[in-house]
């Protein structure tokens, strides 16, 4: 059995649309979005320990560990692995831990769900390191009780996802290269969520009504007015990377994105970006780097 688990992605997602079509009655909000993996990742690595104890090697500013949905995560797969193995064994499980370093690139409060990946990783690689036996449908499951995104990363594949982002159907997407801008700010996604000004009634889709140009972007991003207005700073980073194509925001903010065909196109575009601003270079990908732990 191995012990570790070095340099395990945890890539980077956008939304090339997101749109609010309604809210249940326990207040989350109903959404139909194309979620698109780009190779744009944190890195995660994992040891086992032999007992039960769940350390987070890294100190991550803001991030108590405790409250760390990779801390969570694994924690919850635990729970889940002791329950199964109850019922399978009809015995008593003794859980192994981990200790557990991350190395954090995507930025906290950008939209590109780092948060979520960081913890759809943790579940896959420790799935596979402590030998759980849990199958892509019930890690999705866990991963639904840490985030509404946590599911998509865990399903492997680009999706067209409806409800709260739970409900993902596979998705082929163009080969594409895209320039992400962080216009430094952070937005907490609740901040956006409740605003009174949120449009929450846009009219569903199908996933056949789908398509992506790099002109002309598929649908909206129901979240960006919202966002634009408190947050001026995102508003400056979409006037300026529309110089180069369809620019918007991904999730709720604050990173901009804006795709091209060509790699040296986002290159150039690249290069230009002003210096009060960090940017990245991503290539889109159809799957998950660790699918094949699953």
């Amino acid at each position: 059995m191995p012990r570790t688990l070095n340099n395990c992605p945890a890539p980077a997602k956008l939304n090339l649309f997101l749109h609010v079509t309604g809210r249940r009655a326990d207040g989350y909000h109903l959404l139909q979005t194309v979620f698109q993996l780009v190779d744009f990742n944190d890195l995660l690595h994992f040891e086992v320990r032999d007992d039960d104890l769940i350390r987070r090697s890294t100190d991550i500013p803001g991030v108590p560990e405790q409250s760390d949905l990779v801390v969570r995560a694994a924690r919850l797969l635990q729970t889940a692995i002791r329950a199964k193995s109850s019922v399978v064994a009809g015995s008593a499980y003794k859980p192994l831990g981990a200790n557990i370093g991350i190395e954090k690139n995507l930025p906290m409060g950008g939209g590109l769900g780092g948060g979520s990946s960081d913890a759809a990783t943790t579940l896959m690689a420790l799935n596979h390191l402590w030998q759980g036996g849990l199958s892509r449908e019930e890690l999705m499951a866990l991963g639904l009780q840490l985030g509404a995104d946590v599911p998509f990363f865990l399903f492997g594949r680009n999706a067209f996802a409806e409800g709260i982002g739970e409900s993902l159907q596979k998705l082929d997407t163009p080969r594409l290269w895209f320039v992400i801008i962080q216009p430094g700010v952070t937005i907490p996604t609740e901040i956006i969520f409740s605003s009174s000004e949120l449009t929450r009634s846009t009219k569903p889709v199908k996933m056949t009504d789908f398509s992506i140009g790099t002109k002309k972007l598929f649908g909206k991003n129901d979240l960006e007015a919202v966002a634009v207005k408190q947050f001026p700073e995102v508003a400056e980073a979409i006037k300026w990377l529309g110089n180069y194509g369809d620019a918007r925001m991904t999730g709720s903010g604050a990173c901009v994105f804006c795709a091209f065909t060509e790699e040296h196109q986002a290159d150039a575009a690249l290069k230009s970006v002003p210096s009060q601003w960090k940017a990245w270079k991503a290539k889109a990908m159809q799957e998950h780097p660790l699918a094949g732990l699953l």
